[in-house]
């Protein structure tokens, strides 16, 4: 058994892991093994991983209590014996080390370790058919997963390279030659004398990758990396219905929906991911000072920050899972790079960063990139891109997921690990206070000034520190008036009291941008353009705070609230139509509505909002429930409210 446990190392543990605590007391008390568990056990699996606790209960949420399992053998044997049973759950991924009693508060707790599925055994569903019984991880509960998911993770699972796959009904004519003709000069300068520079072009392109044959049915034509490579962007939305790729520029440091270059297929260029490549990498590096040096009597036009940009492009497109809802999105500002590409990395992120292991989505496309000196060899990019960065004391880069919609996201800083304007700021806010703290409370500080927010994830990244110590850290400078809290578990975000709401990230608005002006008449054969080039909806009004409602509004929410507020028994199906009422035509944080509707924000956030939300009868402003600045408002659509 470990060292003895509390329920302050309980809060650390849910703000490091996904944690999932259950009573499991059984009918007579002395702990059984509830049924629910195997919804957690795959929600997580497929997600991140996490931890379940068994003989523990959270409630309210992020306060334990632990109740104790008196036959914890009894449990653990259940848990074993169905974790072998392929009627019950489709894959084992625990070890013996995995289920281990542990003390919390002098009480005996069976702590499961869940390890996040590798991607030859997702998804990981309960019973014998994943339709129906694949679950997945949001808004801190467990969801079944849509059919549509589950297909995705089936092709993850026997595709090794999703752009393998050789296209019927494509052929050249559906290519953008002049596309092939720059990948070939390339090519040439990259590789003088090459035996496939003088090839005819079909083969060059079989000898790329580009084109291929199907030898279990007996046909050739080209591959799906070849039209993404080459391709005219609306012909590879034939193959890719939700294919996407956009670069802004934006003119100041803030998370804002102007641009000042913006570069999308709008008919004026291929639109293909060769020719994005070549147009964003430019822009991205444009200004970028570079000082003279000489190497062999010629001058080198390139730095450490120019390679950890290439690699950073290059990962974005090899690695994006062209087949998901979002763009590959790549954002410059003056502080700062971003970029995100749909779909979830295929091995932790922790791990990538760490080099040496690599599964890359898109393989071929790879290929095509090296054969012209651009990415580098299999997981060494990122461990590259970091080393570069680091190497102008600049912020260490923040490489993370989102689930829903499935992203990955990379924000690259150009501050420095300690600038002198935060340190002002923090000492004419905070005077000895601040110095007075250790290095890592600075740290937290200073993080948090410059990001918008500090999370425990993100002074993990950045620090030696254990996370049990960690988590005692934030407390302390919580409890100091150092930093407000905001939220709970894994989703808590620490900010400073003076600059709340001031969150200084690239993609949060990334999906409410507007059409660009040289998109206002695309030609017909381009068809519907994406979600995320719609136009814009009117600015509506947004409200986090009770105290930030206008007087007169206080009074006509105060009123459609009433058949819910005076009654602690309201109908779900009444409190959700009320909900739907209150957030029509405006945006209202979680807080304000539990005032409202004299309900706990939390239990309003998990049995209401978030339903709500997966229902499509909500749409949250942000993709992180938990985020500080999230709030709702009725889809443009009514659902109707009885259908659940």
């Amino acid at each position: 058994m470990t060292e003895p446990w509390n329920s302050l190392d309980l809060v650390g543990l849910a703000e490091a892991y996904d944690l999932e605590c259950k009573a499991a007391q059984g009918r007579d008390g002395r702990g059984e093994l509830p049924e629910d568990v195997w919804k957690s056990y795959s929600a997580m699996a497929n997600a991140d991983g996490g931890v379940i606790l068994l003989g523990v209960r959270e409630k309210p949420r992020g306060t334990f209590h632990a109740l104790g399992l008196a036959d914890v053998e009894r449990v653990r044997k259940a848990l074993w014996d169905n974790l072998h049973n392929r009627k019950q759950v489709s894959v084992n991924l625990l070890a013996e080390q995995d289920i281990a009693p542990i003390l919390v508060d002098g009480k005996t707790v069976l702590r499961v370790r869940v390890p996040r599925a590798m991607r030859q055994v997702k998804p990981v569903h309960l019973g014998s058919n994943p339709f129906g019984g694949t679950y997945l991880r949001r808004y801190e509960g467990d969801y079944a997963a849509d059919d549509e998911t589950v297909r995705r993770l089936l092709a993850e699972r026997v595709e090794d390279s999703r752009d393998e796959r050789v296209l019927k009904g494509f052929d050249f004519s559906d290519l953008d030659m002049d596309s092939v003709a720059a990948y070939r000069n390339r090519f040439a300068a990259v590789k003088p004398g090459h035996v496939w520079t003088d090839l005819p072009q079909p083969e060059f392109l079989a000898r790329i990758g580009a084109v291929g044959r199907n030898r279990e049915e007996g046909y050739s034509g080209l591959r799906l990396a070849g039209l993404l490579m080459f391709g005219r962007a609306e012909v590879i939305r034939d193959a890719l219905p939700h294919y996407m790729v956009d670069y802004q520029e934006r003119p100041e440091a803030k998370a804002e929906k102007r641009w000042i270059d913006r570069l999308v297929p709008d008919g004026s260029w291929s639109g293909n991911v060769y020719d994005f490549f070549r147009k964003v990498y430019q822009k991205l590096t444009v200004d970028l000072k570079v000082p003279f040096q000489l190497q062999e009597g010629q001058r080198v036009d390139d730095t450490p920050v120019h390679e950890a940009l290439r690699e950073a492009l290059v990962n974005t497109l090899i690695h994006a899972d062209y087949s998901g809802r979002v763009s590959v999105l790549v954002v410059k500002r003056p502080d700062m790079f971003g970029f995100r590409n749909p779909g979830r990395m295929r091995i932790p992120p922790e791990l990538a960063i760490q080099g040496g292991n690599s599964d890359c989505r898109n393989r071929r496309l790879q290929t095509m990139f090296q054969l012209v000196g651009y990415g580098d060899h299999a997981g060494s990019g990122l461990p590259k891109i970091y080393t570069n960065w680091a190497g102008r004391h600049w912020r260490r880069p923040v490489l993370y997921e989102l689930p829903e919609p499935e992203q990955t996201l990379m924000e690259l800083r150009m501050s420095s690990l300690v600038p002198e304007e935060a340190i002002t700021e923090l000492e004419a806010h905070l005077g000895s206070r601040f110095h007075a703290l250790p290095e890592t409370g600075r740290l937290a500080l200073i993080t948090s000034q410059v990001e918008g927010q500090i999370s425990h994830d993100r002074l993990k990244q950045m620090s030696a520190d254990h996370p049990a110590d960690l988590t005692k850290l934030l407390g302390s400078l919580v409890r100091d008036g150092l930093l407000v809290s905001e939220g709970s578990g894994r989703g808590t975000v620490y900010y400073l009291p003076w600059r709340r709401g001031m969150l200084a990230t690239v993609f949060d608005l990334a999906d409410q941008a507007t059409v660009p002006p040289e998109l206002g008449s695309i030609p017909p054969e381009f068809g519907a353009i994406p979600p995320e080039l719609a136009g814009q909806a009117p600015e509506v009004s947004s409200y986090l705070d009770w105290a930030e409602v206008p007087t007169e509004l206080q009074g006509i929410l105060t009123e459609q609230a009433r058949p819910v507020s005076e009654t602690r028994r309201a109908k779900p199906e009444d409190l959700r139509v009320v909900v739907r009422q209150l957030c029509a035509g405006r945006y209202l944080g979680r807080h304000v509505l539990a005032h409202l509707l004299q309900r706990n924000a939390d239990d309003l956030l998990k049995r209401t909002l978030s339903p709500m939300v997966e229902a499509g009868q909500l749409k949250p402003a942000y993709a992180a429930s938990r985020d500080p600045r999230q709030a709702y408002i009725a889809s443009p659509s009514p659902v109707d409210e009885h259908r659940q």
